[in-house]
């Protein structure tokens, strides 16, 4: 049998995921997954047979489209409203609420139940119970309470109590006062006791506080579709009816509440609207007070009228002005004529309606014409000349006074009429304001009136309202049952059976993933890749023999016979000359079994007709004589190794001793005395005269070393040794202190390492674990054997 040589600088697919190994991992456990099907499927069958069948039941309702339950009073004023089209999910949560849960279970009185105890299960008897358990605490205390007691119904008047079930029942009358803890019951017959005679009924007092928690987890609530205000009801219970009354009362005390809501928001909103009448009443007449005082203060009745009036009086003065204006204009133009020395033409049109003034100006205008026509044949000094100019000087001087005094009178006119033009001017002005003022009390009338008049029509709505307030929920489907709840069966035997798998497997994972040992080659391969692994050796019972016999076909033998075929292949590659034949075979600590594999290795090799000596090195802790030694009267040589490098006159032959075990002729060299130097003695330059005879001597020499890692001795000698075989074991050695072994062979501190693991279970063996070895007795299992029998 050959051993490949790997290419350890080519990639490695072993960090590849395996499904075919990671499945073979878990089935080599097989049994414990048997045995955890058998357990989970035995509770899962008996809990089949015996469990109470679950029934379920439902019911249908359609919320209302007002969360005020149909009072379009609350709807309309919002401000008195909690919500406004409640969504359903919210009331569904309204439903389940903790008070309307309490209520159910007040309202049933299913805090108290009765349970028939049957030989594996108890059977609820809802409403069909023979007896009655009359409380003579309050209620308040019962419902806090959580107890139970048992009957035993002996006759239609006797029965038997205890409070708990291993107790020493007491003999009781149907009617006699009984004392407990939550204080004293009676305990009366109904008109079915004979029927339950020699029943033992279990009697449970459960809190309402749990029973709300119970009813919170048992009823399930749920819309019908996206946007639908249709609520479908479910609740699985071992009594339908029981199921079905919880339900309907539910439903029944949701309604209940939510009238009583509406009844006592429609009462306060009528109280509401009674108090915003009798304010607004007030301010209504206070308004009205104010409208009045108001006309009165300003002396209106019609404000509109008024400043039309004014408006008019106010043209007509200004027309009035204007004509005066013009008057005195045409007085002060005649005066201006008048006041100078020569004679002019007046105009006989500007007396300004003044008679007097019109005459004198026609006098004057007469008398003007007369002169300047006597001027044309008679000069200024003519007498009629002058007695012309003293007519005419008179009547300028009348004209002037005239003029004068109505210029005066016109001026008076004026200063009256631009008096009263800003007195009606200032009334105009101010007329604004005042319809500004009346208009905004006006408007409060209105505004007022308005809110009065829509308040003493909702008052009346809500009166109505009171006595017409609608339930919130409109029952569909009333609570009916739907059967027995399916494949609850099959959900249990599938739960057990998953968990069944699941916890072994959970276990060996958790197992595996803190596994920090080596168990087999390829775990050792996986951790060093630039070493050569050449075999596994099987764990060895107890009772059997750890020492290889002639001519054995034991799967101990084979598995030495192996690894000898594996290093006589790579043996070949090994280019040193001396020492080619010694094999060093150490180990990281003690206790992995160099020792045993040591001597095995030597008694393979001896059986194959080759000259072998073991050299037992480990002088600190030797074990081979130990592993040797089938007599106990058979007693340790007294010399040497250590006599032999510490006593130059001590020979090889003396201390080399040939021994047969197990009918193989193997000569040895044990260690002798355990020195107090050891380390020391194996630098004696004795020990290279040692080895160069005996790899001389022998086919192969055998060296059981001291373990490297806690020791110096085996490092020291390592130049001694053509081969190095270092020792695992499986299930001992940690995957870290490879490490150590690691850096021997990369720092070249050994020569020629290889590896074996040692103490590999069966389960985990290699390529051999399955179909086991050629030629080994076969393994006959236990159908097998009951058939040959």
């Amino acid at each position: 049998m050959g051993l490949e040589k790997k290419d350890f600088n080519s990639k490695d697919d072993s960090n590849k995921f395996e499904f075919k190994k990671a499945a073979l991992t878990y089935l080599k456990h097989w049994k414990w997954f048997l045995l955890s099907i058998i357990i989970f499927g035995a509770y899962a069958f008996y809990t089949a047979k015996n469990r109470v069948p679950l029934y379920s039941a439902t019911a249908k309702i359609m919320l209302n489209d007002e969360s005020s339950g149909g009072n379009p009073v609350l709807k309309d004023l919002s401000l008195m409203s909690n919500e406004e089209n409640s969504m359903v999910n919210d009331e569904i949560q309204v439903i389940k609420s903790r008070k309307l849960l309490g209520s159910v279970a007040k309202k049933l009185n299913i805090n108290v139940s009765y349970h028939v105890l049957g030989r594996v299960n108890a059977y609820e008897l809802y409403k069909n119970n023979p007896i009655d358990i009359n409380f003579l605490a309050s209620d308040s205390i019962i419902q806090k309470t959580n107890s139970q007691f048992y009957i035993h119904i002996i006759s239609d008047s006797n029965f038997e109590f205890k409070i708990f079930e291993e107790d020493v029942p007491k003999n009781y009358a149907f009617g006699e006062s009984i004392s407990t803890s939550f204080g004293e019951i009676i305990i009366t017959p109904k008109g079915n006791i004979k029927g339950a005679l020699d029943s033992n009924i279990r009697v449970t007092i459960t809190s309402i506080e749990n029973i709300i928690a119970q009813l919170n987890g048992g009823v399930f609530l749920a819309q019908s579709g996206e946007g639908s205000k249709i609520v479908d009801i479910f609740m699985s219970a071992p009594n339908v009816n029981k199921s079905i009354d919880i339900i309907n009362t539910l439903v029944d005390e949701y309604n209940l509440a939510t009238i009583k809501k509406n009844k006592e928001r429609a009462e306060f909103t009528s109280n509401f609207i009674d108090d915003r009448v009798e304010s607004l009443t007030s301010d209504l007449v206070s308004v009205d007070d104010s409208i009045v005082k108001f006309k009165v203060r300003n002396q209106i009745t019609n404000i509109s009228n008024k400043s039309g009036l004014l408006s008019t009086n106010s043209m007509s003065s200004q027309q009035e002005l204007q004509t005066l204006r013009t008057k005195r204009n045409m007085l002060d133009y005649m005066l201006g004529l008048l006041d100078n020395d020569s004679y002019e033409m007046i105009p006989s049109n500007l007396g300004v309606g003044d008679a007097s003034i019109s005459a004198l100006a026609i006098r004057y205008n007469e008398l003007l014409e007369r002169r300047r026509v006597l001027l044309k044949s008679a000069g200024e000094n003519n007498s009629v000349v002058l007695e012309l100019d003293q007519s005419l000087n008179a009547i300028k001087k009348n004209l002037i006074a005239s003029v004068n005094n109505n210029i005066g009178t016109l001026t008076i006119q004026v200063n009256s009429i631009q008096g009263q033009l800003s007195s009606l001017n200032s009334k105009i002005s101010y007329v604004p304001a005042q319809e500004s003022k009346l208009i905004s009390i006006q408007r409060r009338q209105s505004i007022k009136e308005s809110l009065y008049l829509y308040l003493l029509q909702k008052r009346e709505e809500a009166e109505i309202s009171q006595t017409t307030t609608l339930p919130s929920a409109k029952i569909i489907d009333s609570a009916y049952s739907l059967g027995v709840v399916k494949n609850s069966n099959s959900v249990l035997y599938f739960g057990s059976m998953l968990f069944a798998f699941l916890l072994p497997f959970g276990v060996i994972y958790i197992l595996n993933l803190m596994d920090t040992k080596i168990h087999n080659k390829e775990d050792l391969e996986n951790q060093i890749r630039t070493m050569t692994v050449l075999g596994e050796v099987p764990r060895i019972k107890n009772n059997a023999d750890k020492l290889i016999t002639f001519n054995d076909r034991s799967i101990l033998s084979e598995s030495f016979r192996i690894i000898r075929t594996n290093f006589e292949f790579l043996n070949r590659d090994v280019k040193a000359e001396k020492y080619r034949n010694v094999i060093f075979v150490t180990s990281t600590i003690n206790g992995e079994g160099k020792s045993f594999i040591s001597l095995n290795t030597a008694l393979t090799i001896a059986n194959t007709g080759k000259k072998v000596l073991l050299i037992g090195s480990d002088l600190r802790n030797p074990q081979i004589f130990t592993a040797i030694n089938t007599s106990k009267k058979e007693e340790r040589s007294k010399i040497g190794l250590s006599e032999y490098l510490s006593d130059y006159d001590i020979t090889l032959n003396e201390i080399i001793h040939t021994k047969e075990v197990n009918k193989v002729k193997l000569d040895m060299l044990l260690s002798g005395q355990i020195p107090p130097n050891p380390a020391e003695l194996l630098m004696d330059p004795r020990l290279e005269t040692l080895f160069d005879t005996v790899s001389e001597e022998y086919d192969y020499v055998v060296v059981d070393t001291a373990p490297s890692m806690l020791v110096t001795d085996t490092l020291l000698m390592h130049k001694y040794a053509g081969h190095t075989i270092y020792v695992t074991r499986a299930g001992y050695t940690e995957k870290r202190i490879l490490n150590f072994a690691k850096e021997l062979n990369e720092d070249k501190k050994l020569n020629h390492m290889m590896l074996i693991v040692n103490d590999v279970k069966e389960s985990n063996f290699g390529y051999g674990a399955k179909y086991g070895y050629y030629g080994a007795p076969e393994k006959k299992g236990f159908f097998k054997r009951k058939k040959k029998a």
